[in-house]
């Protein structure tokens, strides 16, 4: 469906649902307001093919600027508001944005970002006003109730969260398919999670990240109401499925393990009976949270594989997990192939590159060379993620590429020691990376958020160091643990792991360079 349809047939259904403030946008409200915004960009001279930036916090606009751009045939490329003016500047020119929709919220941003903005793009502050930009809510205000002459819809332009530098944009071909046909997406979603007009859908992470935004947008195709949460909170998640009466959810690890560490009566305050179905993703997530998960609120909990790429997806059921401990499933889109560092293919069970064969096309915006080392000899695309499959085709993810460690000459994964640690009664968070050794080249470090500040120091450092000595063997586990007050993460819950690592190297480096 197309929310022009569901507007039809039910105009006063709910739509979307921010869970703090309670405000509701039917069905007949979105439809209006994505065809007036479609027109803007119309009058703006924009075409198909065409694209948008949207830089906002968590609210409805979010998505009638999306619709719009998708009933016009144009890209929109979510920007994650919490960006400094200067890489928002870069996402808008690298993206070769023709207009700029951000939130008034920003504030300073707003005025630094100006200098930075290409002649070209056209300037629209989303709810209140800015010097020199254009208000989004005037000009909606002069703009007629009615679809736009198109035939082909519009889609999404993601851009990688840029852990191993710049952020890149990945620009799939323009879907050929009419504005109200349902897309690929919407309907995998309805085969895999029964996606219908009767999902209430929870969301508690920003918009601007590719599965947040697109399961959204998938659930409103299927004309069910989306519930968003303004900025997550362990508890608040818990009650706004008590209050909504929530079907399904989505959700990353570090959302269970904040849940899981609320006080017992917290987490029993609230009846969570008409949630039947959670779905979590975007990080391996560790066994024992998982199994911790599963027995608070019983076998609902599914898990999928896949980027902001869409090359390819994996799915597993809570029934199939509890056979397969740590799989993230079986391909459900595209076909599973495991390649070692000169690319071939490894028999099951043996660790490397994981690659789709898929018809889906992946380019990375103007970075030809990252395309071509995305792409085997066979043709088969990567994102860049480590691990295995077993005899019947079920993925283990270890690592990312990016973060292996190797240490007198031997690849180590810190995911192993990262999920250990995660499970850890004392430890609120932690990351495992490398950092320099002389005569090793790297070892392996870990920084940790103690669970009560008091305790960390040398004891529960060494208390850490041989737990994890009792379950992995030694060259996998932390030579050092440092202890901070927070570690630097995405509202999704992303570990940044890049400044964290830098640091050390950056010591290294100046200590090797002091006369």
């Amino acid at each position: 469906m197309h929310p022009r349809q569901v507007a039809a047939q039910h105009p006063d259904k709910a739509a979307v649902v921010m869970s703090g403030s309670g405000l509701v946008v039917s069905y007949a409200q979105l439809a209006e307001r994505s065809n007036r915004a479609a027109q803007l960009l119309r009058a703006l001279g924009l075409k198909a093919g065409d694209v948008i930036a949207i830089c906002l916090d968590n609210q409805p606009s979010f998505f009638e600027l999306c619709w719009a751009a998708h009933n016009a045939g144009l890209y929109f490329t979510p920007v994650s508001s919490r960006l400094k003016a200067i890489e928002i500047a870069y996402i808008v020119a690298d993206c070769e944005a023709r207009a700029l929709f951000i939130a008034a919220s920003l504030g300073s941003v707003l005025a630094d970002l100006l200098p930075q903005l290409q002649p070209n793009c056209r300037r629209f502050v989303v709810g209140g006003s800015a010097p020199s930009y254009e208000s989004y809510e005037d000009a909606l205000l002069v703009m007629p109730n009615q679809p736009v002459d198109e035939a082909r819809q519009g889609v999404a332009m993601m851009y990688s969260s840029g852990t191993t530098g710049r952020p890149k944009g990945i620009k799939p071909p323009l879907p050929l398919e009419p504005v109200e046909a349902l897309a690929a997406l919407p309907l995998k979603l309805r085969e895999l999670y029964g996606f219908s007009s009767a999902t209430v859908f929870l969301s508690p992470a920003p918009l601007y990240h590719a599965a947040p935004l697109k399961f959204c947008l998938a659930v409103q195709a299927n004309g069910g109401t989306t519930v968003i949460m303004e900025k997550f909170d362990a508890e608040q998640a818990l009650a706004a499925i008590e209050k909504y009466r929530v079907t399904h959810s989505q959700w990353v690890p570090t959302m269970f393990i904040r849940m899981l560490k609320l006080p017992a009566e917290s987490r029993q305050r609230f009846d969570l009976t008409s949630h039947g179905l959670a779905i979590h993703a975007a990080a391996p997530c560790p066994v024992p949270i998982k199994d911790q998960m599963l027995n608070w609120w019983g076998p609902i909990i599914h898990e999928y594989y896949s980027g902001s790429e869409s090359i390819g997806m994996t799915a597993i059921t809570p029934q199939e997990w509890l056979q397969r401990r740590g799989s993230v499933g079986r391909a459900v889109r595209g076909v599973l192939h495991i390649l070692d560092g000169e690319g071939k293919e490894v028999p099951a069970g043996t660790t490397g590159l994981v690659y789709f064969e898929s018809p889906t096309v992946l380019r990375y915006h103007r970075d030809p060379d990252k395309t071509a080392r995305a792409y085997s000899a066979s043709g088969w695309a990567t994102i860049g993620d480590i691990g295995y499959v077993d005899s019947e085709g079920y993925l283990y993810l270890t690592d990312r590429r990016d973060y292996v460690i190797i240490s007198g000459g031997v690849n180590i994964y810190p995911q192993e020691a990262e999920n250990l640690l995660e499970a850890h009664p004392k430890v609120a968070d932690v990351a495992v990376f490398g950092v320099p050794n002389t005569e090793f080249g790297e070892e392996v470090k870990a920084v940790v958020v103690a669970q009560h500040s008091a305790e960390a120091g040398p004891a529960l450092e060494r208390a850490l160091i041989d737990y994890c000595r009792a379950h992995l063997s030694n060259i996998k586990c932390p030579k050092s643990i440092d202890f901070v007050a927070a570690l630097p993460r995405e509202p999704t819950g992303k570990l940044l792991k890049k400044p964290l690592r830098q640091r050390y190297w950056d010591q290294f480096n100046a200590e090797i360079s002091r006369p």
